[in-house]
């Protein structure tokens, strides 16, 4: 593994160590609940700022791994993610660990993480491995059904817990799909049957929870999905006036209003540290974090944080443009996607414009799993942008090289 730094990526390095360094500064004061219940008031930043250190690292020694490797590993990781994430399906199962009322993480001899964050890497880069073989006709056929088997797979134990993360993985790879120029009669076959499936069970949950019946082959956060959609057009309809900050069901998403209605009153905010409803914000540094960013910067501030954004979304479009390797364009295009894509959701979340999800803002939100895995998205797509630089700039070289080997004719008068 050669550490040559003249084909890093240095666009995606700097929009990486951006996102790092604001992230600092909104958990600065997005963290405030913590410092209260802790002896230090620099160390719940600190801890999260160490997690930045290591996936810094992460970033830079994955930047220098061979894609192929990348692609061999990501066939492992799905099998350990689906592993461990139906292990957590078995009932009473002592791997499960409830955090903020949400089984979602996985107890390994005491280490916590969540299986779902490895799985979605992972099987991104499986599909792309896999739709980058694709030759003829009947190769899209056989692979579009076999990328749709192990997406099904992946996501069923995803959905049964944190329906949003699942939802949201599925739409990638069906990006990934169009991408791939699957067949459009299977995409749209797909496209309806999930629909039918969601709208369906919407009703099914809504009839059951309204006469208490309950069916075995419904979960039990199913109801709390249902409530979270209707919650959300029921304030779509009720007047601003009749808002009610303080009720339990929806004081997280009330204050995140308050917070960016307060921010919405300067360009730039009430300024970074001079939050006032961090305080009142259940778990602030979490799911809601954009709504503090809002309150502090105003919509300079978070105009830029979009930016960041879609600038992962607009530098994997460009890279790709210069690839050959379908390998790499499908890999490249679907972890960004991904990536910006959750922080779309998260942050109209945070804002009030879709129902509530739990979608983490990548970075921003605390959390170690969260920022080691994002970290090893920005790596790995770093990986594929400096080997195809380093590849395209050899078979440069090697063509320059042999025109220069070629003798000089010269013709007899």
């Amino acid at each position: 593994m050669k550490l040559d730094t003249r084909y890093i990526d240095k666009t995606f390095w700097a929009i990486f160590i951006l996102l790092i360094f604001a992230a600092t500064v909104a958990l600065a004061s997005a963290s405030s609940t913590l410092v209260y219940s802790s002896s230090s008031t620099a160390g719940p930043l600190m801890k999260q700022v160490g997690w930045f250190l290591i996936g810094i690292v992460f970033a830079f020694i994955v930047q220098y791994v061979p894609s192929r490797f990348i692609r061999m590993g990501g066939y492992l990781a799905l099998a350990a993610s689906l592993l461990c994430l139906y292990l957590m399906l078995i009932p009473h199962s002592p791997f499960v660990v409830v955090k903020n009322d949400a089984g979602r993480w996985f107890n390994l001899f005491g280490f916590h993480f969540q299986p779902s964050e490895p799985a979605k890497l992972s099987l991104i880069i499986v599909v792309a491995d896999l739709l980058s073989r694709m030759k003829t006709e009947d190769d899209k056929r056989r692979y579009f059904y076999i990328t749709l088997g192990i997406t099904i797979v992946t996501v069923l134990p995803i959905m049964l817990g944190n329906l949003s993360t699942a939802l949201l993985l599925a739409g990638v790879i069906y990006l990934m799909w169009f991408v791939a120029h699957i067949p459009r009669k299977y995409m749209l076959s797909v496209a309806g049957i999930a629909a039918a499936l969601l709208i369906s069970g919407y009703f099914v949950v809504k009839e059951c929870d309204k006469h208490d019946v309950k069916l075995p082959f419904i979960p039990n956060r199913a109801t709390v999905w249902v409530h979270r959609v209707d919650s959300f057009f029921e304030e779509l309809k009720a007047p601003k006036s009749e808002t009610v900050v303080t009720n339990d069901s929806n004081r997280q998403r009330n204050i995140a209003k308050v917070a960016v209605a307060r921010g919405g009153k300067s360009p730039f905010g009430v300024l970074p540290g001079n939050s006032q409803e961090r305080d009142y914000l259940p778990l602030a540094y979490a799911d809601y974090i954009f709504a503090i960013i809002v309150e502090e910067t105003g919509i300079v501030g978070a105009g830029i944080i979009i930016f960041l954004y879609l600038a992962i979304l607009f530098r994997a479009c460009w890279t790709s443009s210069r690839y050959e390797d379908y390998a790499a364009i499908f890999m490249v295009m679907g972890l960004a996607m991904m990536l910006t894509g959750q922080a779309l959701v998260s942050m109209m979340v945070a804002v009030g414009i879709g129902p509530v999800t739990g979608q983490p803002l990548p970075l921003f939100s605390r959390g170690g799993t969260s920022v080691i895995i994002t970290s090893l998205y920005f790596g790995i797509m770093m990986a594929v942008s400096r080997e195809q630089t380093e590849r395209k700039e050899l078979e440069t070289e090697s063509v320059n090289q042999s025109w220069d080997e070629v003798p000089d004719i010269k013709l007899e008068e």
